[in-house]
């Protein structure tokens, strides 16, 4: 039995592993929250102002889908004042890798547009 050239049961798996992943890492904020949690606990404001650009609304609902996916834990410390603290569990440390390897990649294409615009910018005064 040949395969047609549109046959795409091959990619099936790895599309549906993808989505699994990107249904829990998606958008440009969680993995960054990981990253500036793994230095430590945080206060709410104190990881806001950790997170540059994320505004107050975004991070409490991404806060609440990384609990849920059970990356961080949530702890209320009875007042006055009412102190809330986060914290990376366990389970965020298989990211790492992940977290690493778009760290290399995105450092490695930013250089490559930066290159392109030197280029670009050098056969401009040609």
């Amino acid at each position: 039995m040949t395969k047609r050239p549109d046959d795409h049961s091959q990619c099936a798996p790895t599309m549906q592993a993808l989505r699994n992943a990107l249904l829990v890492v998606n958008g440009k904020w969680k993995l960054q929250i990981i990253v500036a949690l793994s230095t430590g606990t945080r206060h709410f404001r104190g990881l806001e102002r950790s997170v540059p650009g994320i505004s107050t609304k975004v991070l409490a609902k991404e806060l609440k889908e990384l609990e849920a996916h059970q990356f961080i834990e949530r702890t209320v410390h009875p007042g006055p004042p009412v102190v809330v603290d986060y914290h990376v569990l366990p389970y965020a440390r298989t990211l790492d890798p992940v977290i690493e390897v778009l760290k290399a990649w995105g450092t490695q294409h930013q250089q490559r547009l930066n290159d392109q615009q030197a280029a670009a910018g050098e056969a401009a005064t040609a």
